[in-house]
């Protein structure tokens, strides 16, 4: 982040995720830089920060500091919602910041899960317009957050959604995604399809990808899980 911001007390803050150019959030008002025409025209007036791909603790503090705004959008990709989700949910503002999603991939898997658009002036005039409404956070036992698709790949051993068994044995590929009613497996050969508040994975060392992300090393067990606490997104 390369603006100092001391405090930001705005009904909506722009955040756009990985852009090399992009409006930037000046402590006193906003004003455009070269590249700003990547952002779409009807959030040109919102206050904004340039923040890195999978934005942190540096990058997103400072916005959710002494009088956070009430509505964050979040212009990126799927990982860089799931990062932002993650410091909402470690300052405990999941229920008092709506999140709205502009992403900047028409295959987004998160706007699959969560019915959002994909077509940049529709997904930026949602999340002007759009009504927040809670949503399952979806937890995972290495403290991230699924906001799209998971991957276990190349999988063997066993995999349960609450008290059902979704898969025994081999799988080349045992996906998940978030959605209204909790976490779900995806059906697929040897997968079976099912809904509920936790899937718990047992298994030979695999790799997960968390909305294409790939986890630093190779894990015997994964859960994805409900968070006690929904968060408020803009849909």
């Amino acid at each position: 982040m390369t603006d100092h911001v001391s405090s930001i007390d705005q009904d909506a803050v722009l955040l756009t995720c990985g852009l090399r150019s992009a409006r930037r959030f000046p402590l006193h008002g906003s004003r455009p830089v070269p590249g700003a025409h990547r952002v779409p025209a009807v959030l040109a007036g919102i206050p904004a920060l340039a923040v890195p791909s999978r934005p942190g603790k540096d990058d997103v503090d400072p916005v959710l500091k002494e009088g956070p705004p009430r509505r964050l959008i979040v212009l990126g990709e799927d990982a860089d919602l799931g990062s932002v989700l993650v410091r909402i949910m470690k300052r405990d503002l999941l229920g008092e910041v709506e999140v709205a999603y502009v992403p900047t991939s028409r295959r987004s898997a998160a706007a699959a899960a969560w019915g959002l658009p994909t077509h940049p002036a529709r997904a930026a005039a949602l999340a002007l317009d759009g009504v927040a409404s809670p949503a399952p956070l979806i937890r995972d036992d290495s403290g991230g957050v699924l906001t799209g698709r998971g991957e276990v790949l190349r999988f063997r051993g066993e995999a349960y959604c609450d008290d059902v068994l979704v898969a025994r044995g081999a799988v080349r590929r045992l996906r998940s995604a978030p959605g209204p009613d909790g976490i779900s497996s995806l059906a697929a050969s040897g997968v079976l399809a099912a809904t509920g508040r936790a899937l718990q994975i047992g298994c030979v060392e695999a790799s997960v990808l968390v909305d294409g992300v790939p986890h630093p090393r190779p894990v015997p067990r994964w859960t994805w899980y409900r968070h006690t606490s929904d968060w408020l997104l803009v849909r």
